[in-house]
């Protein structure tokens, strides 16, 4: 699902992670943790959607020139995500259902920044 908002023309890696944060929380997802690091890797969101935890990668890009945002989440980028949720996981002794969305974030036509949030994007 692609929304678009009016956002100031610059937008950076902690501009873009609020961006998708209050989008999520519009849409009902409550967050847990910002910027959860382990040796493993990072989780830009935690959040809980409806019962379950929900392990957000936010990705911005300026420009499509070089291609989408949503495709750099690699299959490195994946388990590098998969390892830091364990990791969350494990010390927080959760045991609720879990999932991995994207939030991918690039220019709209409009001079704003369109936020596409990407469901479910890959299971661990």
């Amino acid at each position: 699902m692609t929304t678009p908002h009016r956002s100031p023309a610059r937008l950076d890696g902690p501009g873009a992670e609020l961006l998708a944060l209050r989008h999520l929380e519009a849409a009902g997802l409550r967050l847990l943790e910002r910027n959860y690091r382990c040796r493993g890797g990072e989780i830009d969101l935690v959040m809980l959607d409806r019962g379950s935890v929900v392990f957000v990668e936010v990705r911005f890009r300026s420009s499509t020139r070089f291609g989408r945002a949503e495709e750099t989440v690699t299959a490195t980028k994946q388990a590098r995500l998969v390892t830091a949720a364990s990791h969350y996981l494990q010390r927080r002794a959760e045991k609720r259902p879990t999932r991995f969305d994207v939030v991918a974030i690039h220019p709209a036509a409009d001079g704003g920044h369109a936020v596409e949030w990407i469901y479910d994007a890959f299971a661990a």
